[in-house]
Formats: structure tokens, C-alpha cells, sequence
């Protein structure tokens, strides 16, 4: 095969004679070559893909870890501090005294084991108050009526038999007519006449509390009713046994007859 040269500056023409195989060669080698060359380029942006798409896990993954472990230390001095305030003993002893810092050396399972249990903490500190508020709302607090003590509770002379016995409750002094409120929220469980007491409003509470309204001039509720705190039951008078116009009121805890007085002077 004869390849014709001919210069631009019009110099004379060369001819070039070249095998033909030897030109199919050349041809050859110069479609592999760029090919080559082709797919160097193609691998390398490929490459380079990937490893940004890797680094941006690592810096997902790395921020996500970060994250769990601040929200670890968080809840653990939560913890700490809802059971130094409420005085709560752990369920192991050395998450009491633990540092609950985040140092960067927990591996994923340690992590997502530690926040488990520090979930299962705070949700039993949780569950805790929980209790504890409904306890607060059942127990009685406070004066049922506006007034003085006339007796107290514990033993004392009988104002009517003039002999030693045991006063069960308090004897709050008012005047006939005045309202008497419920000491915590609960249900009336009887309200009713007895010969002794008069009309008479008893209350249950939960957590084993219960009250006891006597000598009312009548009473306000009937019985299954829901009376929140601070509620009317009835009216202070002086029926059944009484000497005058007051309220009997009476506490009592797990079936046991308890003194008033501790109760009266909660305010809240």
C-alpha cells in the first residue's frame, strides 16, 4: 500500500509505501490503545464516585454514633439525677457511681446495648412517678372545712359520758351550714344516717385511703359518686351524738385508723 504525503508549504509530495498488514496493525493498536485509555478514564471517575459516596457514609454514620452516644450520656444524667432526687436504688449498683461521660471508645453494640438499658432506667423512673403522682392525688391533704380544732385526735374525756375513750378522729368547730370539701380526690362509698354520727359521707381514695365526714347537717353526694378534691360533700351541723355544730372528720390507711393531724397540715 503507497501512502501519498503532500506538504501545505508546496514543497514535492512524498510517497510512503507501508505493508498493508503492517497499517492494519498500526490502525489496530491505536483503537486498543485509546479504548485503554477510554476505560482508565471511565474507571477512574467510577472510582472516585464511590469513594465519595463511602466517605459520605462514613461521616453519616460517624455523626449518627456521635448523636446516640450524647444522647447516652444525656439520659444517664437524667437518671442519676431523678434518683438522687427521689431516692431510688438501681437495679445495678455500679450504674450509681458509673462516669457516664462519653470517652469515644464504645463500639455500635456497646452503644445500642448501653442505651437500651439506660432506656429500661429512665422508663422505670418513669413508671415510678407515675405511682408516686397518683399516691399524691389519693392522699388526703389539708382542712376539710374552715375552722378550729375542739378535740383532737387520741384519747381525751367523752364530752357526753364524762368517762376515758379513744377519739378516732378530730372535731373541727365551724358554723352550721358551711361547706365541707373532699381532702383528695375518690368515690363515696357510703352516705347515709347513723344514730351515733348522724349524717355521714365516707370517702375512698385508693392506695388504701379512706375518710370519714360525721354529724353533717346533710349531705351533698350519693354513693359511687366522683368527688375530685376540694368537691362539697355536705354541710356542717350537728347531728347524731354532738354537743354543737361541728365536723367529725376521720382518716384512715389499709383498714387502720391513722392521726389526722399529719394530713391537716399539708396545704398542697
Amino acid at each position: 500500500m503507497t501512502i501519498l504525503v503532500i506538504p501545505h508549504d508546496h514543497v514535492r509530495t512524498l510517497n510512503v509505501k507501508m505493508p498493508a498488514a503492517l497499517l492494519a496493525l498500526s490502525l489496530l493498536l491505536a483503537v486498543i490503545g485509546g479504548g485503554y485509555v477510554v476505560r482508565l478514564a471511565v474507571s477512574g471517575l467510577w472510582y472516585r464516585a464511590e469513594h465519595n459516596a463511602m466517605a459520605a457514609k462514613v461521616r453519616f454514620y460517624s455523626d449518627q454514633f456521635y448523636q446516640w452516644s450524647s444522647m447516652v450520656t444525656s439520659l444517664r444524667t437524667v437518671e442519676k439525677d431523678f434518683r438522687s432526687l427521689f431516692s431510688l436504688g438501681s437495679k445495678e449498683a455500679v450504674l450509681e457511681h458509673a462516669d457516664t461521660s462519653f470517652k469515644g471508645s464504645l463500639e455500635i453494640p456497646e452503644l445500642i446495648e448501653e442505651l437500651q438499658e439506660t432506656l429500661e432506667s429512665v422508663d422505670e423512673i418513669k413508671n415510678y412517678l407515675r405511682i408516686q403522682k397518683d399516691v399524691f392525688v389519693a392522699t388526703p391533704r389539708g382542712y376539710p372545712v374552715a375552722g378550729r380544732i375542739t378535740s383532737p385526735y387520741g384519747k381525751r374525756e367523752d364530752p357526753l359520758t364524762g368517762g376515758n375513750a379513744f377519739h378516732s378522729g378530730v372535731d373541727i368547730s365551724s358554723k352550721p351550714g358551711t361547706p365541707i370539701k373532699a381532702t383528695a380526690d375518690g368515690v363515696v362509698s357510703y352516705s347515709g344516717w347513723t344514730e351515733t354520727s348522724g349524717y355521714v359521707v365516707v370517702m375512698e381514695h385508693g392506695f388504701g385511703f379512706s375518710t370519714i365526714f360525721a354529724h353533717n347537717k346533710k349531705n351533698a353526694v350519693r354513693v359511687g359518686q366522683q368527688v375530685p378534691k376540694g368537691g362539697i360533700i355536705g354541710y356542717v351541723g350537728s347531728t347524731g351524738r354532738a354537743t354543737g355544730p361541728h365536723l367529725h372528720y376521720e382518716i384512715w390507711k389499709d383498714g387502720k385508723n391513722v392521726n389526722p393531724h399529719p394530713y391537716l397540715a399539708v396545704k398542697m
